[in-house]
């Protein structure tokens, strides 16, 4: 046991350079939650659902994240800072990440039946701050949701989805080098790949405007100014 609990507080330390050793991460929030969470699930799948629920209001006064009983988490998540809320069907992987303010939020079906309403993160995931991630979806393993992101489709293993609705950066996965993104968020690399060919071609497409405005007005028997594409002032007489 004590063997596990170090693994735990070195990958958290791994993916967090603030602590200088593994007495601090004790004292995080995210730590607590997740052990409260073992046992309100503990108490969950025994049926004893009204004990569940205390050890989940117990769990939320005391570090501000809401995990429902229900929800089945894998190995290693580390929840950095708090405010975080986990729905009852929300299934989490190995070693994911998220940061604060995130929701895995369900859909009410529209029969009525509960079931499958809230999302699957693989391993690996990294969800940044305030991102909401809704519905019976899954997020592909190694992928990244920036800050703020809202996601109501699958994503694919590897992508990086950013935007309100979001979408993804279309980065290649064979680019993925590196071990872990902070905030899920490539600061450092272009979330918009053709950013400088999507400038050349709004040039392009501005001086091609200009050009049939010009046609047009010479149509008119009215000479474009030149240079600017519209007509000439004429001078009072």
């Amino acid at each position: 046991m004590f063997a596990s609990l170090t693994t735990y507080l070195d990958s958290i330390r791994a993916r967090d350079p603030a602590p200088r050793s593994r007495w601090e991460i004790l004292l995080y929030p995210g730590l607590h939650a997740v052990g409260f969470h073992r046992v309100a699930h503990w108490l969950f799948v025994r049926r004893m659902f009204f004990l569940a629920r205390f050890v989940n209001h117990l769990a939320r006064f005391f570090t501000g994240i809401d995990i429902h009983p229900g929800a089945t988490i894998g190995r290693h998540l580390f929840i950095d800072h708090g405010f975080t809320v986990i729905g009852e069907t929300a299934e989490i992987g190995n070693n994911v990440t998220i940061y604060q303010c995130v929701t895995l939020g369900g859909t009410n079906p529209a029969n009525g039946v509960p079931g499958k309403r809230h999302p699957t993160l693989s391993d690996n995931a990294i969800i940044g701050s305030g991102a909401q991630i809704l519905g019976p979806i899954t997020v592909g393993p190694r992928a990244r949701v920036g800050a703020n992101a809202v996601v109501t489709e699958d994503v694919p293993e590897g992508a990086t989805m950013v935007g309100l609705k979001a979408r993804s950066t279309l980065v290649p996965v064979e680019t993925w080098l590196k071990d872990f993104i902070p905030y899920g968020t490539p600061c450092k690399e272009p979330c918009e790949p053709t950013g400088g060919t999507r400038v050349d071609e709004l040039e392009a497409e501005v001086a091609l405007l200009k050009a049939q405005v010009a046609a047009l007005l010479e149509r008119q028997g009215e000479p474009a100014e030149p240079g600017r594409g519209g007509p000439q002032r004429r001078s009072r007489s």
